[in-house]
């Protein structure tokens, strides 16, 4: 190790912001606010609980909380206490919840006292976690909310774990002895089904957060909304990047607009992201007008229509179009502004700025190739807008791997490039834009959904014969999953019976909204189910096949 260099860390953010604005504004949420030297001691009393609850270096310590204060916190707290963090989707169905946290190894859990009484039934079966902390949200106490300790789980409250923090005299070091060390492990719904574990570095946390603070240009100055779960890609990073930048992160449960409309008002709100979702919540909430300011909304996947980008930035909105997945840290390119195209039609314009881009600037290049005959070499398609191939990124903002799963990470990144299986072209200009997906995920509203675990879930219905999912066209989510089922000889089934056995095993919103009910699936020779004819179907009419 050369004894000048110094590891990278997202803690030092914080670290530094506290020590040169330590009077200044760092969070709010309702009518409090924490100073970045309040901060910076609430997460040092947390990274002190933790190691008094026998959280050791390496430990993994999941959070399965909305974007309230103490999830923010969680994201210094637990890697200053030396232990990696695990973002728990709070939308998640309670067995989904169970195979996190033990695939994870998790030790304990800290859980939103709302989504307790639904977790209370797999509790018990959890293999590794020691301990269940309750965090109560102050401004939703009134909810009507569990106590239960189910047999053979410790409980205690978020209030007695901090109680524990006096006990712990260990230094607290806002460091790391090795940059490449997890920081966080965020799942994501893979190909297979399960749940894959995405390692995140502190180096690429680093990095990464100053690709989010040139793209999205983050200041001293800037007051950041939370619409986009910190769950999700770990907040795209954003909750480190802005406390680089020393601007004030506003939290938001959930996003309503106008809820969100308030808060833009009262805070001067700068900056948020969100799937395209999140924008057309915002645009067609009934307190929706005219900034006095600008404000910059950095989206993924897909931008709004021409017909809403030009009455936002009529509105004062100025959007940022980014395009990444799990495995990249969230945003990896960005639909990179060009000064000329300011001269372009409505239509024109917004055809550039719908394209996915070219890698960040933190990032490597953005490839669209081909595999080779022996499936080996990967060759980049010509760049002429038309012939499509795999988008593959690689270099610091590309996970470390999967984890517990060598043989996903080795596929993953087969040729040295880590695969997206998103299917794209390449313009002359080095700017990409997606039009397929090779892999059977549906993105719907930001969140993406494996269509193999959909189907297997399906397929447990004594009734089913056979089933495909595939991901169809959707004015609001931009996608979601169709179900089309073969019922079993004799049996009389609905839709509605299908979607209420679904309730109790997948995540509300990976439940197909549609279910077709037909004779025969369309198959290979093989027998493999050919989803291509399915999808071309319901995609008939769109220019490209992936959308929001």
């Amino acid at each position: 190790m050369t004894p000048w260099k110094t590891e990278l860390t997202p803690l030092s953010f914080l670290s530094r912001s506290a020590e040169v604005f330590p009077e200044k504004e760092a969070l709010v949420y309702g009518d409090r606010s924490w100073t970045y030297a309040q901060l910076l001691a609430a997460a040092e009393e947390r990274a002190h609980a933790l190691r008094a609850a026998g959280i050791r270096p390496g430990d993994r310590v999941a959070y399965m909380l909305p974007n309230v204060p103490e999830m923010l916190i969680s994201m210094y707290a637990v890697p200053l206490a030396g232990a990696v963090l695990v973002p728990v989707n709070t939308r998640l169905a309670p067995e989904e919840v169970r195979y996190i946290c033990d695939h994870a190894q998790v030790s304990l859990l800290v859980v939103d006292t709302v989504h307790w009484p639904a977790l209370t039934a797999v509790a018990p079966e959890l293999e590794t976690v020691r301990t269940i902390v309750l965090a109560e949200d102050p401004l939703h106490a009134d909810q009507p909310v569990g106590r239960a300790h189910p047999a053979g789980t410790h409980v205690v409250t978020l209030e007695e774990l901090l109680e524990g923090a006096s006990a712990d005299d260990s230094a607290l070091v806002w460091a790391v002895d090795d940059e490449d060390a997890t920081l966080s492990i965020n799942y994501t719904s893979g190909t297979t089904g399960r749940p894959k574990g995405v390692e995140y570095s502190h180096r690429g946390a680093y990095l990464n957060s100053f690709s989010e603070i040139v793209h999205s240009g983050f200041g001293t100055d800037t007051a950041y909304l939370w619409t986009l779960p910190m769950f999700h890609c770990s907040g795209w990073c954003t909750g480190w990047a802005v406390a680089a930048a020393g601007g004030v992160q506003v939290c938001l449960r959930e996003v309503r607009g106008p809820v969100i409309w308030d808060l833009i008002d009262r805070h001067g709100i700068t900056h948020l992201n969100g799937a395209p979702t999140v924008v057309t919540t915002i645009m067609n909430a009934q307190e929706a007008h005219t900034l006095d300011h600008s404000l910059v909304v950095t989206t993924a996947a897909a931008p709004p229509s021409p017909a809403m980008l030009k009455r936002m930035n009529a509105m004062g909105f100025r959007i940022v179009h980014v395009y990444g997945l799990t495995e990249t840290y969230g945003p990896y390119t960005v639909g990179q502004w060009q000064e000329e195209w300011a001269q372009l039609d409505d239509d024109a314009r917004a055809a550039k700025q719908a394209r996915q881009g070219v890698g960040m600037v933190t990032a490597e290049r953005v490839r669209v190739v081909r595999t080779d005959t022996d499936g080996e070499e990967l060759i980049d398609v010509p760049a002429d807008a038309s012939t499509m191939g795999e988008v593959v990124m690689r270099g610091n903002n590309v996970m470390k791997g999967y984890h517990r799963d060598p043989e996903a990470t080795a596929k993953a990144f087969a040729g040295g490039w880590f695969h997206s299986g998103d299917l794209a072209v390449m313009h002359p200009d080095g700017y990409i834009e997606l039009r397929d997906r090779a892999k059977d995920v549906v993105v719907s509203g930001g969140e993406n959904i494996s269509t193999i675990e959909v189907e297997q879930a399906i397929s447990a219905h004594p009734d089913v014969l056979d089933v495909a999912v595939v991901g169809v066209p959707d004015a609001h989510w931009g996608e979601r999953p169709k179900a089309f089922v073969v019922v079993a000889d004799g049996a009389e089934i609905t839709s509605e019976d299908i979607l209420e056995f679904l309730r109790e095993r997948l995540a509300r919103y990976k439940n197909p909204r549609d279910v077709e009910f037909v004779p025969v699936l369309p198959k290979t020779s093989t027998g493999k189910i050919q989803k291509h004819g399915l999808r071309e179907k319901e995609w008939s009419g769109h220019a490209a096949r992936i959308q929001g």
